[in-house]
């Protein structure tokens, strides 16, 4: 089956050349025409798709060819821009930096190669004129396959100066400069990491948005941007279709997840794969002290800020006695990255205050003022567990600002994790709590997803009284 995406793939010749800017002002130009857009972000970052999605109004999604096979991939992109005008995904790090220097794997350009995307190149123009012609060349040269289809000069002196920028691109490289982005401190991004949330929960980046369509309207041409989207090809649906090649669990297990500004990073693809075999989701809020849904039969925590809510959470305690009870009656419960950290002992914020959690895994979650891992990450099974039979794989990735600390001398690890650095073993797996600092990628193994709800079956059947 073919269909049709209009689409563009916004990418950098490396990071803070200002892309994300970029592609929020598009994003929100086009929402501004009465297009509907659909968000994309390469590669596994929870951080930029939540911008997309607060800017466009439709969940940003992931495409990566690392965690996922091509086809996988693919069939992600096809169906996560179904309803939409446009499909905007925006590039990581450098349009050719991914997992191997020697090789375009996991980078920007293995997805524009595999989606047939036109790629505009955002290049830092600050003190260049000629010299901006050179960078564009070499980007075009080092794969000639990659469809770089034009250029968006960012932080530009001047118009005059970005007219120098246009005239030298254009004739040595045989490409259309489409616009120009000013040096303006106005159209800074907030911090990124820690606050992100918040801040677009306060509504505090509108503002921030309305100007930068403002200024790509000023200084894009939007209509031959958007002629570039919608000269692509048609793309092929897999077959078999992963999704399609799946069957629905009878009984229809409930899955209970957190979802709030304190626990909201999820690959959508994750949720969908559930529901699409049979499962029914319903959604609670620990930062609201709501309880766990009473008729569930699984439960989800995904990852996100509970450290910045940290004083919130710890007052909860009807939401954290639920999930106590809720795991002493033998029910599954997955969490991962910020999920994990609420289920522990207790938070200690880099001031040094320390916050009761959860209290179901022993240990002492530090904050750092630092990254303590970021990366993809192949996980192996330890032992078998609600996800996973031993030995079993999946992939994912790891990005947090904690360490978890702990006494236990015969700590139960979920994982043998294998990533840039090598291997390590991470998380906890004991009776029906699985958890760690790994995001976890159903589609890269649905079977997982399978043996989760599976399990959400089987202890409806067994559910323990706590009291007893």
């Amino acid at each position: 089956m073919k269909v049709n995406r209009p689409r563009l793939l916004i990418a950098g010749t490396g990071s803070g050349v200002g892309k994300t800017t970029v592609t929020l002002g598009i994003m929100a130009a086009c929402k501004r025409r009465g297009l509907t857009v659909q968000g994309f972000k390469c590669g596994p970052d929870y951080i930029d798709p939540t911008y997309h999605t607060v800017v466009t109004g439709r969940v940003s999604r992931n495409v990566d060819t690392w965690m996922l096979s091509k086809e996988k991939m693919r069939e992600c992109f096809i169906r996560g821009g179904e309803g939409a005008d446009l499909s905007v995904v925006e590039g990581v790090m450098g349009l050719y930096d991914g997992k191997d220097p020697l090789s375009d794997e996991g980078s920007s350009a293995s997805i524009a190669l595999e989606l047939g995307c036109p790629v505009i190149l955002v290049v830092n123009v600050h003190s260049m004129a000629r010299s901006a012609a050179a960078v564009v060349l070499g980007y075009q040269r080092l794969n000639p396959r990659v469809p770089i289809a034009g250029v968006i000069a960012n932080r530009a002196g001047s118009e005059g100066h970005y007219q120098l920028v246009k005239a030298a691109i254009e004739r040595e490289c045989g490409i259309p400069v489409l616009g120009w982005l000013g040096r303006d401190e106005a159209l800074t991004l907030p911090e990124r990491h820690l606050g992100l949330v918040p801040a677009l929960e306060r509504g505090e980046c509108a503002e921030l948005f309305a100007r930068l369509a403002t200024k790509i309207e000023q200084g894009v041409d939007m209509e031959r941007l958007l002629a570039i989207a919608h000269d692509t090809p048609a793309l092929t649906m897999p077959e078999p279709s992963f999704l399609d090649s799946l069957s629905s669990l009878p009984g229809e297990p409930i899955v209970a997840v957190a979802k709030d500004s304190a626990f909201h990073f999820y690959y959508p693809e994750n949720l969908e794969l559930l529901e699409r075999l049979g499962a029914k989701l319903v959604f609670f809020s620990p930062l609201a002290d709501e309880a766990v849904p009473a008729k569930a039969d699984g439960l989800l925590i995904g990852g996100g800020f509970p450290e910045e809510f940290a004083e919130r959470l710890a007052k909860n305690e009807r939401a954290k006695q639920s999930i106590r009870g809720f795991i002493q009656r033998g029910l599954p419960a997955f969490a991962e990255c910020g999920g994990y950290m609420y289920l522990a002992e207790s938070i200690v914020t880099t001031t040094g205050q320390t916050f009761p959690m959860v209290g179901l895994i022993p240990g002492t979650v530090r904050m750092k003022n630092r990254l303590s891992a970021l990366g993809y990450r192949e996980v192996r099974a330890l032992d078998s567990n609600i996800l996973f039979k031993a030995g079993d794989v999946a992939r994912g990735h790891e990005f947090h600002y904690s360490t978890l600390e702990t006494a236990d001398e015969s700590w139960p690890f979920a994982y043998l994790t294998t990533g840039r650095r090598g291997e390590t073993r991470e998380g906890y797996a004991r009776a029906n709590v699985l958890a760690g600092y790994t995001h976890l990628h159903f589609v890269s193994n649905p079977q997982i997803a399978v043996r989760f709800l599976e399990q959400c079956l089987n202890a409806r059947q067994h559910r323990r009284d706590p009291y007893a």
